[in-house]
């Protein structure tokens, strides 16, 4: 760098993602606004990305072997943060972050966030409101089982997110149904447990966080219009700021904050589901990364920082923005599949940009 140059050292950051992440996008705009470069470790066969630039192929399903290609990659490029886009890729960054040294979630806390029955565990450990819940074995006899649970319950794998493969079950002849679903989704992808638990009723809330150095900072807070009451929980419709009153706002942030410390989370982006009724605050789920889809469009500051670029300025040890929302309202809409099939067409595509206080639509 010549004498007296103000000119900002190269930040490199490696971001962590499966092929068909929603994100790359959003993070790779933020990062050319930020002057930030990107490095793109990819969960996919070395053949399949030769010639793309920026890009190393990674098997983020063999932790151990992808932490160390993580930590060879480091030495050689000097990275100022690993970042795990998706939740499959979040087990091998922090263990690659604590052998680098860089900022990062223990690995113990990566692997709470990570795995649905550790998270129960931790947050009974730890005192904060939950369902009753038990995890068993894929050989599990379910015809046995559904006369022993109690109902109405909740099926889930125990690695999986986005609310893929979660049930519930108000019979027994519903949970034996639901045990085989549920059974081969896991079969196909990854765990060998299929995690039980108390259905818990009440609203459901979305909240986007950043942990920082002065604890958890919400930066919102999504009310689901949509009763999600199940047999299955799509997701739908988000809305924020929500409308809940501000006493149980208050209460929503502070479970989450004990929850997020109940895993031993401490840094970095935070997302996190709820439910609320008559009995309080419960937490469905929380995971050490930015909310996904579409929604991260909804979250701005008023400053106009989005975040993504909020999100790598903490990541590379920059000054954050004061984290006040941006005024007004949004909400986004993702249109559930009725149906298997073949999308041949979308239709009315213009006449729904055309509509007031629409920004955009995605297909």
């Amino acid at each position: 760098m010549p004498a007296g140059s103000d000119a900002r050292p190269v930040e490199r950051v490696l971001l962590l993602a499966t092929p068909n992440t929603y994100r790359a996008q959003s993070f790779s705009a933020a990062a050319k606004k930020l002057g930030v470069e990107i490095l793109w470790g990819l969960d996919m066969p070395a053949a399949l990305c030769s010639g793309w630039p920026n890009v190393v192929a990674l098997n983020l399903r063999d932790r151990a072997a992808a932490g160390s290609e993580i930590v060879a990659l480091g030495q050689r490029s000097s990275f100022a943060a690993v970042l795990a886009l998706d939740d499959a890729a979040s087990l091998a960054a922090a263990d690659a972050c604590e052998r680098l040294g860089l900022e990062h979630n223990a690995p113990a806390a990566a692997l709470a966030a990570r795995d649905k029955l550790v998270m129960r565990e931790c947050l009974q450990a730890a005192g904060v409101r939950g369902p009753d819940f038990c995890a068993y074995d894929l050989q599990t006899d379910a015809v046995a089982l559904a006369q022993r649970v109690v109902y109405p319950c909740v099926l889930k794998p125990t690695l999986l997110n986005g609310s893929r493969g979660v049930i519930r079950a108000n019979s027994a002849s519903e949970f034996v149904a639901a045990w085989a679903r549920v059974r081969a989704i896991v079969v196909g992808s990854a765990g060998n447990q299929i995690l039980v638990e108390d259905y818990m009723p009440g609203a459901e809330v979305a909240v986007e966080c950043l942990l920082t150095a002065a604890g958890l900072q919400v930066l919102a807070v999504f009310d689901k219009p949509d009763a999600l009451e199940g047999p299955f929980f799509e997701e739908t419709i988000y809305v924020t700021p929500s409308r809940l009153a501000d006493a149980v706002l208050v209460e929503v942030a502070a479970v989450t904050a004990a929850a997020a410390a109940a895993l031993g989370l401490r840094t970095g982006p935070l997302h996190a589901e709820l439910r609320i009724n008559a009995a309080g605050v419960w937490p469905l789920e929380l995971n050490a990364r930015s909310i996904g889809g579409r929604c991260s469009s909804t979250v701005r500051l008023d400053s106009g920082v989005v975040l993504e670029e909020l999100i790598l300025l903490q990541a590379v040890g920059r000054a954050l923005p004061a984290l006040r929302r941006e005024e007004g309202s949004r909400g986004v809409m993702m249109i559930p599949i009725p149906a298997d099939g073949m999308l041949r067409e979308v239709r009315g595509l213009a006449e729904a940009r055309a509509v007031a206080g629409v920004d955009e639509v995605d297909i």
